[in-house]
């Protein structure tokens, strides 16, 4: 069954993209805990992280940090915060979130709702940061 982060892939949904490699893809989360909160996603849909081959894995891993570092230029924080819960999407993923304080990786707090306008000058940011 084909997850909402495959059909991403895919082009049958759209998303702003920060970031994508052969085998993997960044997008910003349409629901974010903080203003540039990433996805990042391996293109093959495998549904845990611990059930990717080391190589994707690994790969993941590596691609993160890349965009992490981009993300970190782009929108002012202290640190970039990662997270794995892997229970909303049945599609191994890393959370990328810009951090001020402890609080805004709390995913029980209320969601931002930004404008596709927003989510649009954010991603240029983001992807401007990664050239």
């Amino acid at each position: 069954m084909s997850t909402i982060f495959s059909k991403i892939v895919a082009g049958e949904i759209p998303a702003h993209v920060v970031a994508e490699s052969v085998d993997f893809l960044a997008f910003l989360d349409i629901n974010p805990l903080a203003t540039g909160h990433v996805l990042v996603i391996p293109k093959k849909e495998v549904d845990y992280l611990f059930d990717l081959d080391d190589e994707t894995y690994t790969g993941l891993q590596l691609f993160a940090k890349i965009v992490a570092a981009g993300l970190k230029k782009a929108v002012p924080c202290k640190r970039i915060g990662v997270a794995v819960i892997g229970l909303e999407v049945p599609h191994a993923h890393i959370h990328l979130i810009p951090l001020q304080n402890v609080e805004d990786i709390n995913f029980s707090r209320p969601k931002l709702n930004p404008s596709p306008e927003e989510l649009k000058r954010t991603a240029e940011s983001i992807k401007e940061a990664l050239r």
